[in-house]
């Protein structure tokens, strides 16, 4: 069987740590297939982090064991673990990321590791033990309380309001927040409603960002550059964007509502 090894990380592409652990681990390994699924998450941002994960860690053969490096370091307050979870393994920190992850689905078992060394010499020996087939309750102690960052889940305040935040910026500067299609249909229940994102109210969410602008019109007339559109994207999130944005010439959502991550949003349905 084929065992896969991701890694996303917040090191970027300019130093060597990416190097350095991939480089640990074809020394414990006999060609292990690794594959980047990102290391440009902003530094420490666990909420970027786990959104990529959220959305890409299924798309993975079950067995997969995923590296998360990001703000993952051994602290008196911070243990390294090993999760599994959903049939993958998750090699992180237990700083709140895997409750971020899923809020349906708990870990089968989670193991804080005892192993000594450098946090890229225990990702590396804990993912090859792992990969070998080694059970994981060899590398550390079984423990039953996760860390979970509530303060960062949708807040349901009346039959008429939900709150929700923002979870990641994307390389167009739309924001995503964590108000899912589902939820959002829940409790709207056909109504009429408005997103309210600091300043910015938007009353209609179309299906893609194509969808808001009328084709029929001749290019000239046509409402495009700017335009503020929202949508649920393609894993089912709220997300706010500008048509066609580019952060360093006509703007994006991010830097044109000026919001950023954890602001809040509301939805107020009538």
């Amino acid at each position: 069987k084929i065992i896969i090894i991701s890694i996303t990380s917040d090191y970027g592409n300019k130093d060597f740590t990416k190097g350095y652990l991939k480089g640990l681990l074809h020394s414990q390994l006999e060609n292990p297939i690794i594959v980047d699924i990102s290391h440009e998450v902003s530094p420490f941002n666990i909420l970027e982090a786990s959104y990529i994960i959220k959305n890409s860690y299924k798309s993975f053969p079950r067995g997969t064991i995923h590296i998360i490096d990001v703000d993952a370091d051994k602290t008196p307050e911070q243990e390294l673990i090993v999760a599994i979870f959903d049939e993958h393994y998750f090699v992180t920190a237990n700083n709140g990321i895997l409750s971020l992850i899923s809020e349906e689905l708990r870990p089968n078992k989670v193991i804080a590791i005892t192993f000594e060394g450098n946090k890229f010499d225990v990702f590396s020996k804990v993912a090859s033990h792992v990969h070998r087939g080694g059970n994981i309750n060899l590398v550390g102690n079984e423990i039953n309380k996760l860390k979970e960052l509530k303060d960062l889940k949708i807040r349901i305040k009346s039959e008429n309001q939900i709150l929700g935040n923002v979870i990641y910026i994307d390389n167009y500067g739309n924001i995503v927040t964590n108000i899912s299609k589902r939820v959002f249909e829940e409790y709207r229940k056909e109504r009429n409603f408005s997103i309210n994102a600091r300043s910015i109210i938007f009353d209609n969410i179309y299906n893609s960002y194509t969808e808001a602008i009328n084709f029929n019109k001749e290019k000239i007339y046509r409402e495009e550059e700017g335009k503020k559109i929202a949508i649920f994207n393609n894993s089912g999130y709220l997300e706010l964007g500008i048509y066609k944005s580019n952060p360093s010439t006509v703007g994006s959502a991010k830097t044109l509502f000026g919001l950023n991550y954890g602001d809040t949003i509301s939805i107020i349905f009538k």
